[in-house]
């Protein structure tokens, strides 16, 4: 792709820097943004290196925040001693939309990988036993994508609860084993949530 400015050609490679975005996007993108004036163009990167700069994560659950508590570990309306064990920011906002879940969060920041050198120390794990200690959890839920790496992290988190007096379920596989969770269609993952089952059902024929 040739360009007659380099001022274009620098814009498009830092747009096609961002996932899913190829050369062609990108320049349509930048050229959809030479068409804006400069004060809407100002407000778009302003409002990015604002993002950037001033975004918190929840000292809680670790979900993006605004404050030191997330908007939903805020909201005294949620099932308080219920937490939805999930993968990623993204898996929540995948459960969030089915408006079928109205307790808590936790995310892992990933799932144990030893191919990928993801142990259980670069999770949020000790902080989530931590959690269902400190906050009497009663039921903990794990929505964790149905593959090798997230029934290996079930496995290794239920293994460390097992002496705790806690109800621990997973969502039920209506997710087909070895998909992602964050692109389940909203009625798949809403029925998976509803017909959780106890872990111990789940993990107990796989290790």
């Amino acid at each position: 792709m040739i360009f007659s400015s380099t001022l274009l050609e620098n814009a498009v490679n830092e747009f096609a820097k961002l996932p899913g975005i190829g050369k062609k996007t990108a320049l349509r993108l930048v050229l959809h943004l030479l068409k804006k004036n400069t004060d809407d163009v100002k407000d778009f990167s302003e409002a990015i290196l604002k993002m950037r700069e001033e975004i918190n994560f929840c000292t809680r659950c670790y979900n993006i925040s605004d404050k030191q508590l997330c908007n939903i570990c805020a909201d005294r309306a949620r099932r308080q001693q219920m937490i939805c064990v999930v993968e990623s920011i993204r898996d929540v906002i995948a459960i969030e939309s089915t408006q079928q879940y109205n307790g808590l969060y936790h995310i892992l920041g990933g799932v144990i990988s030893p191919l990928d050198g993801i142990g259980p120390d670069q999770l949020q794990i000790d902080s989530l036993i931590k959690r269902v200690d400190e906050e009497k959890v009663e039921e903990l839920i794990f929505a964790l994508s149905p593959n090798i790496q997230g029934d290996t992290t079930i496995f290794y988190i239920s293994k460390k609860l097992k002496a705790k007096a806690i109800r621990i379920t997973t969502i039920a596989r209506g997710i087909a084993f070895g998909g992602e969770l964050e692109y389940a269609d909203e009625m798949t993952l809403a029925r998976s949530i509803s017909n959780r089952m106890p872990v111990e059902n789940y993990v107990g024929n796989k290790f």
